[in-house]
């Protein structure tokens, strides 16, 4: 037992974990084609229309998901943050710096599709909704945690400024979800509960969910990409990258 802990701890140095990022990112990023496509053609061609949107109620198949993964990537993000803070890990630290731009393409994501899709069923595409203008807000704390970082010279620094205000802006994550039911707001409800059946028919549902896995799978798989850079710039001055064929040639 000891033995397996003491190997999960040698993941934690940036040298052991960067080969098996590269190994990987490929499976990752082939389950994210495999789902997104799946889940394009469920959501796409098998869903049946909307009885009151339409057609148009097809792109929630890309909206909700990116908007899931907003929320969960920022957690993610801010967890990896926090415990960089707590204990000075490295490859913590670089994993919520890895993990930060990809939540901002998909809160970005969230707010265009949500544009899109605003605009025929409610007859605008923007209002100062309560969600809505959470999730901007949850756009620009990506965005700031990025700029923060790259304000700062010192990684170990930028890294602490970085993991405080992503920490404080963990509080927007539960204002977005619970915003519809704690405000009148123009935007709808939820379809899928943890306590409730799904208000919706079983095709949407696993259209929707499979779109979920893809972007998932591709969150994943991005992160673990950038994390591998990430690990050869701040690192370039160790023995072990000047070592990698890769870096050599």
């Amino acid at each position: 037992m000891s033995n397996r802990v003491v190997n999960w701890f040698r993941l934690a140095s940036p040298a052991t974990f960067y080969p098996v990022a590269g190994r990987l990112v490929p499976w990752f990023a082939a389950l994210a084609v495999v789902f997104g496509a799946a889940g394009l053609w469920t959501g796409f061609f098998i869903a049946p229309t909307d009885a009151v949107q339409g057609e148009g109620y097809r792109i929630i198949f890309v909206h909700v998901p990116a908007s899931w993964m907003s929320m969960f990537i920022y957690l993610v993000m801010a967890a990896w943050a926090g415990i960089g803070l707590a204990f000075n890990t490295r490859l913590s630290s670089m994993m919520a710096q890895a993990l930060a731009p990809t939540g901002a393409l998909m809160a970005f994501l969230s707010l265009v599709t949500g544009s899109f899709w605003g605009k025929p069923m409610w007859g605008t595409w923007w209002v100062w909704d309560a969600r809505l203008t959470s999730e901007l807000v949850l756009m620009f704390l990506y965005i700031g945690f990025i700029a923060l970082q790259a304000a700062i010279d010192d990684p170990r620094r930028a890294d602490k400024a970085g993991a405080i205000l992503a920490l404080v802006g963990v509080v927007n994550v539960p204002i977005i979800y619970f915003s519809v039911k704690w405000w009148n707001t123009l935007h709808q409800g939820s379809s899928i509960s943890m306590t409730k059946a799904p208000s919706m028919a079983q095709t949407m549902l696993w259209g929707m969910l499979l779109m979920a896995l893809c972007f998932w799978m591709y969150s994943i798989a991005v992160a673990l990409k950038r994390l591998r850079a990430i690990i050869l710039e701040r690192e370039s001055h160790a023995q072990w990258v000047h070592e990698l064929p890769q870096v050599a040639a």
